[in-house]
């Protein structure tokens, strides 16, 4: 029994798994608020379990995050036990990251053996974005686990004949729904394509079967989502960056069509057309005032100084094309946005650049430097880095495998199997290369498919090649080689970062095992290593690719990784927010003259009002929501709050955008407030003044502090 555990153990795994926890958690102990949007909702959800239910973004329960609330009430959970930090909501998602990778060697060892497992585990481990978003409380890392998840209980499923494992599966992909609406849905096609391919049934049995696991997908997917709508919209926190106050709305809608199309993107609110408002062409313009002159081609940002909101206002001038800057910072690692004016990107991300041909394009252009759509968009320079490293592998590993499909004669586990790992990659890949507006962290969606079929594929393409299999014989070379190729391409924007070295040794290395399995095909010992070989090399730029988030520090709002993070270490990496990061003397003032109303003060936006609450726990107003555009308040709401005593003061920016200086709630706020001299609550120092938060909101407009006091 001894000598049977031990052979199953697998040592190999086990440093898998010890690499992949250290890509994911080292250092995460450095974080503080992390994204500080999201950790303002776990902060919340903490003090009551009416916030715990709706994740709510704000202790007074006034509005919500812009997501179903699953993800957050792990962390919340998590939080509780280990108490609020920064690592602390970044735990799930790192630990998920590690049981992703755990998942992929489970559910490829059965059909394609250890050692495609062993590869497909690594490939995953290795894949740059996929350790970037880990360590973040974003909910990619814990929703991609949740989905693999699903696909491990559907091949458990079937394996075994077990209708309630299949019916499990797609029940998770409802519960992954309820962490981020329809992006769980790109794996459904795969899900429905294995089942009618794999499981032994007459059809009237099997399509009755398919249909109850839609219904149960359908009715988890929806209970949320239903339970929250129907609640009076009085007794619920408004649902954050929708229009209308409804969680469904948000989900087909704004986190739903809109993110394909593009339309509305660039706002939550006011007039949506496919043209930019006035108002977003306004701040458009001016933010590109505030940009430096020159344009940095291999650009890490064309981002200027405006990415990461500052600790002072003083930055706007720095040339931080290159820098992904610091000033402008709301919370160091995590990327606090300018909000003035702007409006909502979505995902707790900075406000005003969604749609087309915003401000804001980054190395490869686009929206978010998320490139240009087209069916290469994945290989462009915006995307390539941080999950394409791999994918010419995959699609020669793919054709490997399918290679002897024949007609009229049934599927193998192994062409069922890769025919799931292709309809779960195409859908994914469809939308990527297409959609109007997503951020480059969503790629962690490819990663399981591209490393299921580049370790599996591998295996089949070194038996073909061993086997002698005609033309099949020199797929492996040739999958080496296109893959060098394309990460010679893939390096080659980032000279400036790595030099040469990296180039002249990823293309001596792959060329050399290449050639080695051309020309030396009758030496085994000689082919074998060089067929290992060539693989592992493919994984060297990747892996140092995938440790850049912890080498250089990450952005926790908008995850990336790659070499250009050195370049604004200052302003990214280390310990997120500090205190230096908000107003202390503001959180001082409202808290001292606070005389039982509810909300310390109410401002704009959430990005303005998250490091008061986390720093104190207590209820600030975000007005209109992430970014100030949702149409929560009327002005006669606002009335009422003040003649209730539940609000007094008001932090408000003179420099334009929603709520920022021309909306009737903001001017009522100015012809009835009293100004609170900027002495009594602006502090001296330049990292705490009062300025960044000024800069944030107004993009260079004044903040001004307001009391109204109820008559």
């Amino acid at each position: 029994m001894t000598n049977n555990k031990a052979r199953r153990f697998d040592v190999y795994l086990l440093l898998i798994a010890i690499l992949a926890a250290f890509l994911n958690l080292f250092n995460i102990w450095k974080q503080t608020y992390v994204n500080a949007y999201y950790t303002s909702a776990v902060t919340s959800m903490l003090e009551s379990f009416h916030n715990f239910f709706y994740a709510s973004f704000d202790p007074g329960g006034f509005v919500t995050v812009d997501k179903p609330p699953v993800t957050f009430w792990v962390q919340t959970i998590s939080a509780y036990l280990f108490g609020l930090h920064g690592w602390s909501v970044i735990l799930p998602q790192a630990l998920a990251g590690v049981g992703s990778v755990l998942l992929m060697y489970f559910m490829v060892k059965p059909t394609f053996g250890v050692h495609a497992a062993r590869l497909a585990s690594l490939v995953f481990a290795c894949t740059p974005i996929a350790a970037a978003v880990a360590r973040t409380n974003n909910v990619d890392s814990l929703l991609v686990f949740t989905l693999l998840l699903g696909a491990w209980m559907l091949f458990r499923g079937i394996r075994r004949g077990r209708w309630g494992w299949t019916l499990a599966a797609f029940g998770i992909i409802g519960l992954g729904f309820n962490m981020k609406m329809l992006q769980a849905y790109m794996v459904v096609p795969a899900f429905y394509l294995l089942y009618l391919l794999a499981v032994k049934a007459g059809w009237k049995k099997k399509l009755g079967l398919l249909a109850a696991a839609t219904v149960l997908l359908g009715a988890i997917s929806m209970s949320w989502a239903v339970i929250v709508d129907s609640i009076p919209k009085e007794d619920r926190p408004y649902i954050g960056s929708d229009q209308t106050n409804s969680v469904l709305e948000l989900a087909f809608g704004y986190n739903g069509i809109n993110r394909l199309t593009g339309n509305g993107m660039g706002g939550g609110g006011g007039r949506q057309d496919g043209q930019r408002t006035d108002r977003q062409r306004d701040n458009g313009e001016a933010l590109q005032g505030m940009m430096p002159g020159r344009n940095d081609s291999n650009g890490a940002g064309q981002m200027s100084g405006m990415t990461d909101g500052g600790q002072n206002g003083a930055g706007a001038g720095q040339d931080a094309t290159r820098n992904r800057t610091d000033s402008y910072r709301i919370d160091g690692s995590n990327g606090g946005w300018p909000g003035g004016g702007m409006t909502p990107g979505g995902d707790g991300q900075p406000p005003g650049f969604g749609g087309q041909g915003g401000p804001m394009g980054g190395r490869g252009g686009g929206m978010f430097g998320t490139g240009q759509p087209g069916p290469l968009r994945l290989f462009q320079s915006g995307l390539s880095g941080q999950i394409s490293w791999l994918f010419p592998f995959a699609i020669f590993g793919a054709v490997g495998l399918l290679a002897g499909v024949r007609r009229r004669k049934p599927f193998t586990d192994k062409q069922r199997e890769t025919l799931f790992w292709l309809a779960w990659s195409l859908p994914a890949s469809a939308f990527f290369s297409v959609a109007g507006f997503f951020h480059q962290y969503y790629l962690i969606m490819l990663a399981p498919p591209i490393a299921a079929l580049a370790g599996a594929g591998w295996v089949e393409l070194w038996n073909q090649y061993r086997n002698r299999e005609g033309w099949k014989t020199w797929s492996l070379p040739a999958g080496i080689l296109a893959t060098t190729a394309l990460q010679l391409f893939i390096m080659s924007d980032y000279t400036q970062e790595i030099g040469l070295g990296w180039s002249i040794g990823l293309g001596a290395a792959g060329t050399l095992f290449a050639l080695a399995l051309i020309f030396l095909a009758k030496k085994e010992k000689l082919v074998r290593i060089a067929a290992l070989a060539g693989m592992l090399v493919l994984l060297v730029v990747p892996l140092y690719w995938a440790a850049t988030p912890l080498m250089y520090g990450g952005n926790s709002m908008l995850p990336e990784a790659g070499p250009q993070l050195k370049s604004s270490r200052q302003g990214f990496g280390g310990g997120g927010m500090g205190q230096e990061d908000y107003n202390a003397k503001l959180l001082q003032y409202v808290t001292d003259h606070n005389t039982g109303e509810k909300y310390l003060f109410a401002t704009t936006r959430a990005t303005t009002a998250a490091p008061y609450i986390i720093e104190s726990g207590k209820p600030v107003m975000a007005m209109g929501g992430f970014s100030g555009s949702d149409p929560i308040l009327t002005l006669d709401k606002v009335k009422e709050l003040v003649k209730n005593k539940e609000v007094k003061f008001f932090l408000i920016s003179s420099g334009g955008g929603p709520d920022g200086g021309s909306s009737e709630i903001t001017s009522w706020i100015k012809e009835n407030g009293t100004e609170v001299p900027s002495s009594e609550w602006q502090s001296s120092t330049p990292k705490a003044n009062g300025q960044g938060a000024g800069m944030r909101m107004g993009m260079g407009g004044k903040t001004t502090l307001y009391e109204i006091k109820s008559q």
